[in-house]
């Protein structure tokens, strides 16, 4: 029911001095007083910087999700060349508060662990970026597992319903920790929440779960920003009868089990700033590509206008893929791509999530150790010569700076020779050319004469 792997967060007692260094790095003078890892079962994860402080309300945009494997971590010229990249722009940054980097919060009733979120929380804060946590998952005694014991294989386990208010309370905590953080996504994918007698999500539970965190969370401060339900929004070829009605194009039609809870929680949510969803351009089943990889993208646009018409509220995309993962053990999902294909694809992507309105857009960055990263953000900071920059990023960190959400986009001429197709996005300060052909191909755009390069990414100002 997910993309991405589950994996205990790997701590080290050089993660401090490493932390400290690369916040040095970023010369926010304001941090030097910020309590970077207090004791565990503190109360007070201390404030952040005024500076750093978003504005009540602003809207996100696109930004990236930590994952394992972050800029906290490595060695000491990486982790200080990965803060500088994310000090560039200040992009918005998530962090699950438990696993995907972070260790468990609570391994037993009112006994608190956050040392590792406070890392994540301060790299953020240090880096300028408008934070963001996803609350999920539950610690083990809120789902059975015994106090004080962590079981990673059961991250994916929904906390039992005697448990909701629990959780609640644990997210109050973690708002009351970081005061200066306003948005937060309850839950991850539904997981867990899953009935298989009934071959159905479990929305009456989620949503009994979701209000409960809101209440508690605008409790806290009114000015807190809540959403879910955070659903995979799957889909089936156009062709299968098992496929929704509301919402179908060349691309296939979505899951009625993902529209089933968006509806039912948006019917009886106790409220909500934004609606989350996560998904991807390819099929729930034989991961199919409809019409072609970059045609399929144009799901991103159908789905965010129908969630905005639904419920009125800003959308939100948790996450989104379009490269198809491996099938029976052969190459594929991010190793399947070159780097320009995957990027001219996720720039195609963008471009829809752009024109359909969203509001925000998390990148999952797939961090890893080695030297091998495909659609990684920056090169290992691991690495001696890691921190760098890599074209996913150089993607992001653009996009975000030309389309923010909420530009008006513009028709634009654009012609290819040969048969070739390109995609454009413009507003009146620049725009987006994406070849998408595995070719050279000769185009005129906006009036002016191009030569791109096979899968070629090329920005133009106008």
């Amino acid at each position: 029911m997910g993309r991405h792997d589950v994996t205990r967060p790997t701590m080290s007692g050089a993660g401090r001095w490493r932390l400290a260094a690369l916040i040095g790095a970023c010369g926010t003078a304001a941090l030097a007083a910020l309590p970077l890892t207090p004791a565990a079962g503190r109360p007070g994860g201390g404030p952040a910087p005024k500076d750093a402080r978003p504005r009540e309300g602003t809207r996100p945009g696109w930004g990236f999700t930590h994952t394992q494997h972050s800029a906290d971590h490595g060695t000491h010229g990486a982790t200080r060349r990965a803060a500088g990249l994310l000090s560039t722009r200040s992009l918005p940054q998530n962090q699950h508060i438990m696993g995907w980097g972070a260790d468990n919060p609570e391994p037993a009733p009112g006994r608190y662990d956050f040392e590792s979120l406070d890392e994540r929380v301060a790299l953020m804060r240090a880096t300028g970026a408008t934070p963001v946590l996803t609350l999920c998952g539950a610690p083990d005694w809120m789902k059975g597992g015994r106090k004080g014991r962590t079981d990673w294989s059961r991250l994916e386990v929904a906390p039992d319903r005697r448990h909701y208010r629990d959780f609640a309370r644990l997210a109050g905590t973690i708002a009351r920790r970081y005061p200066d953080i306003r948005h937060f996504l309850v839950w991850n994918e539904l997981k867990g929440f899953y009935d298989e007698r009934r071959r159905r999500w479990n929305y009456e539970g989620y949503t009994e779960l979701y209000n409960l965190v809101h209440a508690e969370l605008k409790r806290q401060n009114p000015q807190n920003l809540v959403g879910g339900p955070y659903v995979v929004v799957d889909h089936d070829p156009p062709d299968d009868e098992d496929g929704s009605p509301d919402v179908r194009g060349p691309w296939g039609a979505l899951d009625r089990r993902s529209v089933d809870v968006v509806r039912y929680w948006n019917a009886r949510k106790a409220g909500a700033d934004f609606v989350v969803v996560d998904g991807a351009s390819y099929t729930r089943e034989g991961h199919r590509t409809i019409p072609d990889e970059f045609a399929a993208t144009e799901k991103f646009t159908d789905v965010t206008r129908w969630l905005r018409s639904v419920t009125g509220l800003p959308v939100w995309w948790a996450e989104w893929y379009v490269e198809p993962p491996a099938e029976d053990d052969r190459p594929g999902g991010r190793d399947g791509w070159s780097e320009a294909h995957r990027t001219a694809v996720q720039a195609t992507a963008l471009m829809r999530l752009a024109e359909g309105g969203a509001s925000a857009a998390l990148y999952w960055n797939p961090q890893r150790t080695g030297d091998d990263c495909p659609g990684c953000l920056w090169r290992s900071t691991h690495l001696r010569d890691g921190g760098q920059e890599l074209p996913m990023a150089r993607l992001l960190n653009r996009f975000a700076q030309e389309f923010p959400p909420g530009s008006a986009f513009h028709p634009v001429a654009a012609t290819a020779r040969a048969g070739a197709k390109i995609q454009t996005l413009a507003d009146d300060a620049a725009v987006l050319v994406v070849n998408t052909e595995n070719r050279p191909v000769e185009a005129r755009v906006d009036g002016r004469k191009l030569s791109l390069g096979p899968y070629e990414v090329r920005w133009l100002a106008r």
